[in-house]
């Protein structure tokens, strides 16, 4: 024999680390799960801890509690000096937005950022006054990305169909936008006041009174965020538990449904899941599907009552003419 063959957690382990070092997996970006890593090379889970637990002690990866297992910031061969001078804040906006795309925006520090971009946390400052101002500056700077075409002249639903769907997509993509602030603390980011701005504008053909006319604009707003934000909150839950949705729900839900007598219990339930009922084959929830079933039930509602006020308007007017 000329030697043992290298055991597979130190081949998972040298795959990963050359996905690494050749940038395939970048400073910040997730590393797949332990769950991933023992489906993609075949192996049990404890062989893939293994691997992931190399990695650690080279110091490629790190754990953070809410992230996951992520690639560790890496320095610059360059002097920080060059690597500053070379530095935009347009490039230090990016990969903040990056970190938060990747691991959420608890994750997005000046250090982390730095990190990112090979150089000392304090040449940052050059570009940012501190992180209150690089999140709210990403933010704007994500939204600037928006596409927001609207033909003025076109049928209001269409319009705002338009816009809602352009603000979905861009909170699709970047979920931890709808956590910057609460609802009823917005925040006057000049990119998000433009389409505020036009969508109010698409809002001007419903003829709404104007307290209502406000409002449905923030609850077309609140609609795309609220649902957008599921998708960061499954990537947390992935992270923490290297289960998908649909296999978190037939380990944890079904049984519990499936239970001896708990459809007894829940009759209404009872009649969409089990054998004979109506979804035999489960539910499983599809949140693009639940954005444009959504919207699609606003604007029918707001159709309603451009009808109705179109037709309290008429009958006053032939009260007034009597």
């Amino acid at each position: 024999m000329t030697g043992q063959a290298e055991p597979p957690y130190a081949r998972i382990a040298a795959e990963l680390g050359r996905r690494i070092t050749e940038r395939e997996l970048a400073p910040g970006d997730k590393v797949p799960s332990t769950r991933q890593v023992a489906q993609e090379f075949g192996v049990a889970l404890a062989t893939a801890a293994k691997a992931l637990g190399v990695l650690r002690a080279e110091g490629l990866v790190h754990t953070r509690p809410r992230s996951g297992t992520v690639v560790a910031p890496r320095r610059s061969a360059r002097g920080s000096g060059e690597a500053a001078a070379e530095l935009t804040r347009a490039r230090v906006l990016a990969e903040a937005a990056a970190i938060a795309d990747a691991q959420g925006l608890e994750a997005v520090s000046m250090r982390a950022v730095a990190g990112r971009c090979g150089i000392a946390p304090m040449s940052l400052y050059r570009h940012v006054e501190g992180k209150d101002e690089l999140v709210m500056a990403m933010a704007d700077s994500v939204y600037g990305t928006m596409s927001l075409e609207d033909d003025e002249s076109g049928p209001w639903r269409e319009r705002i169909e338009t816009l809602t769907r352009a603000l979905w997509r861009l909170h699709r993509a970047h979920p931890w936008l709808g956590r910057l602030h609460p609802l009823t603390r917005p925040l006057p980011l000049p990119n998000l006041l433009v389409f505020s701005d036009r969508l109010l504008g698409a809002l001007d053909g419903v003829g709404l009174p104007p307290k209502l006319h406000f409002d449905v604009q923030v609850l077309l707003y609140s609609h795309v965020v609220g649902l957008a934000a599921n998708f960061e909150r499954e990537d947390e839950a992935l992270s923490a538990t290297g289960l998908s949705s649909e296999e978190w729900t037939d380990l944890q839900y079904v049984p519990t449904l499936n239970g001896e007598g708990v459809m007894a219990r829940y009759p209404h339930f009872a009649k969409f899941f089990g054998h004979f009922a109506s979804l035999p084959d489960g539910y499983d929830m599809d949140l693009d599907e639940m954005f444009e079933l959504g919207l699609t039930m606003l604007l029918n509602g707001l159709e309603t009552l451009a009808a109705r006020g179109r037709t309290a308007s008429a009958s006053s007017a032939r009260d007034s003419g009597q």
